[in-house]
């Protein structure tokens, strides 16, 4: 097997691991989406969300609103511009977020004991450092 088709089972297969592992959220989502990078990225303007998430200002304005009248998030005052309102999570927020990250790792956990023996989760295991180089590439890349 070459690298072409290596990469093209690997987006195939992970793609649908992904798509399953959301399949049960609760919410929309672009709206988790938001919620796990205001989580990692800490406070941001809902401009620098939607270049983020690769989506238009106007779309991430609605998915913020959204967010805000869960109470999932709230606007700040930036301490160096006062005219940018960057969103916050609310102890709410990160709430939801660790639930639905629990909820994910519970069918992960799920379906790796029941669908693979334990060498192939030994072998998956061994992937995941592999997984993570090629993140780590793609980010420096991006730089």
């Amino acid at each position: 097997m070459d690298d072409a088709e290596i990469a093209a089972d690997l987006r195939l297969q992970v793609g649908r691991l992904v798509r399953r592992g959301r399949a049960e959220d609760p919410r929309p989502q672009p709206v988790t989406a938001a919620l796990g990078l205001l989580d990692r990225e800490g406070p941001l303007t809902t401009s620098e969300l939607a270049a983020a998430q690769r989506v238009r200002p106007q779309s991430m304005a609605r998915t913020v609103r959204t967010l805000e009248e869960d109470g999932l998030v709230e606007r700040s005052t930036d301490p160096t511009d006062a005219r940018k309102s960057p969103v916050v999570l609310t102890a709410r927020g990160r709430e939801a977020l660790a639930q639905e990250r629990r909820r994910r790792t519970d069918w992960l956990t799920l379906a790796l004991a029941d669908a693979l023996d334990p060498a192939e989760r030994e072998t998956l295991a061994a992937a995941v450092p592999l997984m993570a180089r090629i993140v780590a590439w793609d980010e420096r890349r991006m730089r």
